[in-house]
């Protein structure tokens, strides 16, 4: 029996902190080859790649370039679509966090995770508070064992972690669990 389902093939969205390096590269280069298989086969395929564009990290790297955050990724973004095209990599879509597209099909979903309920009957998002090691340029909380001593450094950059306590949305996952 033949597979006629289309597949939708998505490599990250990458961060727009630098410019596009092998990682970057191997990642969508697999994608592409993928898609271009499937398409081969007389198969369905759509592939997707993009940009994400927030985050204090953009700030902090715009501002010390003396340029606007949203100038900063669009020469990043720019850089992204210039490789694929180098490398010869076809996708279908390049969405960017920053584009209105992907601002109104977020503002969709989240109305949709709003008004959700899960199986138990609550909220399946709901509002809680969220304390730990923050790293800014890491932009990830880290564990007390991955932290180095002393001070608290994180063992990427090694740097001190920040302690922060914030309020925050969280997806009652456990409701789904079996």
């Amino acid at each position: 029996m033949t597979d006629r389902r289309s597949l939708y093939l998505t490599t990250p969205i990458y961060y727009v902190n630098d410019v596009p390096h092998v990682g970057h590269a191997y990642t969508t280069i697999a994608a592409d080859v993928l898609t271009r298989a499937r398409r081969l086969r007389g198969r369905d395929a759509f592939m997707l790649t993009g940009t994400d564009e927030h985050g204090q990290n953009i700030e902090r790297i715009a501002q010390e370039r003396g340029i606007p955050a949203q100038q900063h990724c669009d020469e990043i973004a720019a850089r992204f679509r210039s490789l694929w095209e180098r490398l010869d990599i076809r996708y279908d879509g390049f969405i960017r966090t920053t584009d209105a597209l992907h601002k109104r099909g977020f503002l969709a979903l989240w109305e949709l995770l709003r008004k959700a309920v899960a199986p138990n009957g609550e909220k399946a998002v709901y509002r809680g508070k969220y304390a730990g090691w923050y790293c800014p340029r890491c932009e990830a909380f880290k564990t007390e064992e991955e932290l180095k001593q002393p001070g608290n450094l994180c063992p990427d950059h090694e740097r001190p972690c920040e302690w922060t306590e914030e309020e925050n949305l969280f997806f009652r996952l456990s409701a789904y669990q079996g």
